[in-house]
Parts: C-alpha cells; sequence; structure tokens
C-alpha cells in the first residue's frame, strides 16, 4: 500500500531555512520521478520540484529556483526539500508524491503533507 509521510515543517522568520523530509513506503522512490507540491490556504496546488526517475535531474518551479534543493536517498526510500531564504510566499502546505502513470489508481494517493509558514 502506498504511503507518505511528510514531516520536518514548521514555523519559520523570512529567511530562514527548514528541511523537509517523505518517507514512502508501498513502492520504491528510485523507480519514479518523485514530486514536491504545495498548496497555500486558498489556492490551487502546485508543483514545486520534481526529480527525475534517475535522480539526476530536478526541475524548480520558477519561485524556489536558487532557493530549494531536492534530494534522494534511495536506502531509506526518503525524499527531501531543503528550503533556504525562505519568504512569506512560501506558506503553504507541502506533499510528496510519485509520478503514476496516468491510468494507475495509486496516483489519487496523497500523504498529509507537512505545514510550513513563514512569518515575522
Amino acid at each position: 500500500q502506498v504511503q507518505y509521510v511528510e514531516s520536518g515543517g514548521g514555523m519559520v522568520q523570512p529567511g530562514g531555512s527548514l528541511r523537509l523530509s517523505c518517507s514512502a513506503s508501498g513502492f520504491t522512490v528510485s523507480n519514479y520521478a518523485m514530486t514536491w507540491y504545495r498548496q497555500a490556504p486558498g489556492q490551487e496546488r502546485e508543483i514545486v520540484a520534481v526529480m527525475s526517475r534517475a535522480g539526476d535531474n530536478v526541475v524548480y518551479h520558477d519561485a524556489v529556483k536558487g532557493r530549494f534543493i531536492m534530494s534522494r536517498d534511495s536506502a531509506i526510500n526518503t525524499v527531501y526539500l531543503q528550503m533556504n531564504n525562505l519568504k512569506p510566499e512560501d506558506t503553504a502546505r507541502y506533499y510528496c508524491k510519485a509520478a503514476w502513470p496516468k491510468s494507475d489508481i495509486r496516483g489519487n494517493i496523497w500523504g498529509q503533507g507537512t505545514p510550513v509558514t513563514v512569518s515575522s
């Protein structure tokens, strides 16, 4: 059974850093492209970063380029999102998810996410 457990969120001042973790189970993260999403209050969910299946390429949302770094530890089936120089507009709940084929019902599964609040 596919599960995602996101953690590491919290409240931080502008300019601060957080490291989010996503522990996955029920599948192997290194077999799929992995994505970090975020959803701010009253807004639609958006893609923050996408890591290729091989783990050798990451594409970032323009708003986080140069500040966020996505990584993966295949040995423990976990992906990370290092967030630096955080801004108030980064405030959101963050989720990770594998890039399942469109026909795969496992694509409907989401974790609880982890909340990030950036405020002075």
